[in-house]
C-alpha cells in the first residue's frame, strides 16, 4: 500500500486545524485550497499580498505551486483548477490574470477548470484555488 504524505512547504505556515495543505499518495497529489497570503513569517499573523484580485491571484499561484514542487509535481501535472471567487463581477478580471499566468508557465496542455463564486473567505480574501494533480 503507498504511504500518504502530508506537504507544508517552509513559504506556509502550519495549518491550523487537522489538516494539510496538500497530500501525496502515490502518483495522486491534492492541494488543498490555497489563498493570496505571502510566505509565512515565524510569528505572524498571515497577511494578503494585497487588495487587489491580482495580487491575490498571483501569490495565491505561487502559494499552489509551491506545494505542487513540494510534492514533486509541476502546473503540467495538474489535471484539475478549481477557483473560488467571492465576487462574480471578478470573473473577467480573473480570467485574463488566469490565462497570462498559464501561458508564462509554458504548459503542454491546459488543465481542466472550474470557477465559482463563494462568500465563505476571511474578510479582505478574493480568490481561493485547489488543484489536483497527477504525476508520471
Amino acid at each position: 500500500m503507498t504511504q500518504k504524505t502530508a506537504l507544508t512547504p517552509a513559504t506556509h505556515t502550519t495549518p491550523p486545524a487537522k489538516f494539510s495543505h496538500g497530500v501525496r499518495k502515490g502518483n495522486i497529489l491534492q492541494v488543498a485550497g490555497q489563498v493570496g497570503f505571502l510566505p509565512a513569517v515565524e510569528g505572524q499573523a498571515p497577511t494578503p499580498a494585497g487588495p487587489t484580485l491580482r495580487e491575490q491571484t498571483l501569490q495565491t499561484f505561487a502559494n499552489v505551486k509551491a506545494i505542487l514542487e513540494e510534492g514533486g509535481a509541476s502546473w503540467d501535472d495538474a489535471m484539475m483548477v478549481r477557483v473560488y471567487l467571492t465576487d462574480v463581477d471578478h470573473f473577467a478580471e480573473m480570467n485574463g490574470i488566469y490565462n497570462a499566468y498559464f501561458e508564462e508557465q509554458g504548459l503542454t496542455a491546459p488543465p481542466a477548470a472550474r470557477t465559482t463564486v463563494y462568500v465563505g473567505l476571511p474578510k479582505g480574501l478574493l480568490i481561493e484555488i485547489d488543484v489536483l494533480a497527477v504525476l508520471d
